[in-house]
């Protein structure tokens, strides 16, 4: 693409430690040669070869102050007018900067308040004014803060400080004072970007939001709602076989980190990128991820494999925040060894090459670390659980209590007793209990629902519940109960019937509200991408016990009604039709094809009308298939 016609200088500006320099890095070489960046100060004027010995010291006390801000001045002036490679020239703080520089050092040198330093800066520099204003109005200005408080401004400059001396410390806060007054006051800042607690993507993604329109060669998105699942772990520790997990369970796209490396490199014209700082590796990696998902803007999850070292690690960390998920897998050497193709030996040797890196040690700041000395269905369950605790929002549900539902006076008398045998005393024998299906939606008919529970609780606390739910047989008069009971683990990792996903997704939402619940618990609500795909399995089993009870002559008429109607609910769900109610569904869905509606209510008791329902709906989720090559 050819931006001659579009020309654009941004300075970044902001006080030290706001990422400045990161953010310049991240944007320049995604834009790659088009962008230029205006270098350093230091660059632009020879006198600084001499200062750079002992910067401190000439800043704030060896230096006369006019000489101080002839050689501050001439450098901006300078690298302003210096001729740039690129239609899009990147400074590294700009004019306004050197205005609160000069404020801020004569506060310190000279004692000032701020009002007064203001002044004693704008003084100073009458001699350059003019030519300063012409080239702050030729720069966009983005003005980087971690908050709008002085304070914390302060206190987050210092805080990456290695030590502080009190000229520095007194010059910051001066610095933010001034600083704060510009963006606020003045309006010499285009724009302010504040940081917050927020990762550098995520403040490049603001940048390149606010520069888009100006200079449309820089994307508008920054790995937008991208998730990463970065794998590390030592040699054999299972990280491809976690990755292609990933990528055939969950949908992952699975990228090397190497490939990665070496795309960014060539993009950048590095020969090697293993040359340059763990840091700037990081950074490569965060590009090549970037420009990937930009050509793949379907993709949202991803894993990358393996992280090498430690401090790249860290790096990549600062760099994605919350989106990325360091996952270390903890392999004993045992089953390492016993996994190698190459033999025992060489698992050793590239042991000690990752160990020299620090490749070990990321297990100390890794989000997640899996003991994966066990089997690979173990793996895979944590996996599972990585993948859903993201995706399926936890959260703790609300209670009501049994009279609410509208049961009959037994089935309310049954379920106190439930109630006070399983979740009384100090130490209950369920999680959770809930009533389920058309009991929980207040549709239940007598001599027909059934009641559906749904139990959490460990495995531990089965033959407790046997117990109770054989002593309270007798009080339910005939009424049948579908217990399910499943653990929270089961819960977390999704491996739950399709039906429970729907229960899952219906607690979650508030449409089934539990009678008790463990004080703490958090459980976990399926996303719609989940209820989908659990719909589309709710289809195609209702089909086949639909065949199966037909071919079974329909002897159980009311699992016949059951399964016909759910198939309905689906065929509905994806017409954008939701329909709870079992007859309801029948009605609506025979209605809208015209015919007999009926037949909905006759097939409950009357079998032939149960039959001639179940080929109805049977054909209609058969016409879905109209198209299928035969």
């Amino acid at each position: 693409m050819n931006h001659e016609s579009t020309k654009l200088s941004v300075a970044f500006s902001g006080a030290d430690n706001t990422g400045k320099t990161t953010q310049i890095g991240l944007l320049g070489r995604r834009i790659g040669p088009a962008a230029a960046l205006a270098g350093a100060l230091h660059d632009h004027d020879s006198r600084w070869t001499d200062i750079q010995g002992d910067m401190a010291g000439w800043w704030f006390e060896k230096s006369r102050i006019e000489e101080f801000v002839d050689v501050l001045a001439s450098s901006y002036l300078a690298r302003s007018a210096a001729p740039g490679g690129g239609s899009l020239r990147l400074f590294d703080r700009g004019i306004p900067m050197l205005e609160a520089s000069v404020a801020a050092t004569v506060a310190v040198r000279e004692n000032l308040p701020a009002p007064a330093a203001a002044d004693r800066a704008r003084a100073l520099l009458e001699p350059w004014a003019t030519d300063l204003r012409v080239a702050e109005n030729a720069e966009l200005s983005l003005y980087l803060a971690y908050s709008n408080e002085i304070d914390e401004n302060v206190t987050h400059s210092l805080a990456h400080q290695a030590s502080v001396t009190p000229p520095y410390d007194r010059y910051q806060r001066a610095l933010h004072e001034r600083l704060h007054v510009m963006a606020t006051e003045e309006g010499r800042f285009s724009h302010t970007v504040l940081i917050g607690g927020r990762s550098i993507v995520e403040v490049q993604r603001d940048i390149r939001r606010l520069l888009h329109p100006r200079y449309p060669a820089v994307p508008a998105r920054a790995l937008d709602g991208v998730q990463v699942i970065a794998l590390a772990g030592l040699s054999e520790s299972g990280k491809s076989s976690a990755g292609e997990y990933l990528r055939t369970r969950h949908g992952h796209a699975r990228l090397k980190i190497g490939w990665l490396l070496d795309t960014a490199a060539a993009h950048a014209g590095l020969p090697d990128p293993y040359a340059v700082t763990e840091e700037v590796q990081a950074e490569l990696i965060v590009d090549a991820l970037d420009r990937y998902l930009t050509a793949h803007y379907y993709l949202t999850d991803v894993t990358i494999e393996s992280l090498h070292s430690l401090e790249s690690t860290a790096a990549l960390r600062r760099l994605l925040g919350r989106q990325v998920t360091v996952t270390y897998l903890d392999t004993p050497m045992a089953a390492r060894r016993a996994r190698s193709e190459t033999g025992a030996d060489d698992v050793a040797v590239r042991d000690l090459v990752k160990e020299s890196r620090g490749a070990d040690r990321i297990a100390g700041i890794a989000d997640r670390v899996i003991d994966n000395s066990g089997t690979r269905l173990r793996l895979e369950r944590c996996l599972d659980a990585l993948v859903l605790d993201r995706r399926w929002p936890a959260r703790h549900p609300e209670t009501q209590p049994v009279n609410v539902l509208g049961l009959p006076i037994s089935l309310e008398s049954y379920l106190h007793k439930l109630l006070d045998r399983t979740t009384g005393g100090a130490d209950p024998v369920v999680d959770l209990l809930a009533v389920t299906g058309s009991a929980a939606k207040g549709r239940y008919q007598s001599g027909w629902s059934d009641l559906d529970v749904l139990v959490v609780a460990d495995n531990a606390r089965l033959g407790p519940l046997a117990d109770v739910l054989a002593e309270l047989r007798a009080d339910l008069e005939g009424v049948k109960v579908g217990v399910s009971v499943v653990t929270l683990a089961e819960c977390r990792t999704g491996n739950v019937s399709v039906r429970l996903q729907h229960v899952l997704a219906q607690i979650g939402a508030g449409a089934i509200t539990p009678l008790w619940v463990r004080n703490g618990l958090r459980l976990p609500a399926p996303d719609p991408a989940a209820i989908v795909a659990a719909t589309v399995m709710n289809g195609v089993q209702a089909t086949f016990d639909i065949r199966r009870q037909i071919l079974a002559g329909a002897g159980d008429l009311h699992a016949l009604y059951k399964v016909t109607a759910l198939s309905a609910k689906v065929q509905l769900e994806f017409r954008g039709v939701p329909v709870s109610a079992d007859e309801d569904a029948l009605t609506t869905l025979l209605g809208a094809h015209g015919h007999d509606t009926t037949l909905a209510r006759t097939a409950r008791t009357d079998h032939a009308a149960a039959l001639k329902a179940a080929h109805i709906v049977l054909d209609l989720w058969d016409d879905t298939m109209n198209g299928v090559e035969q």
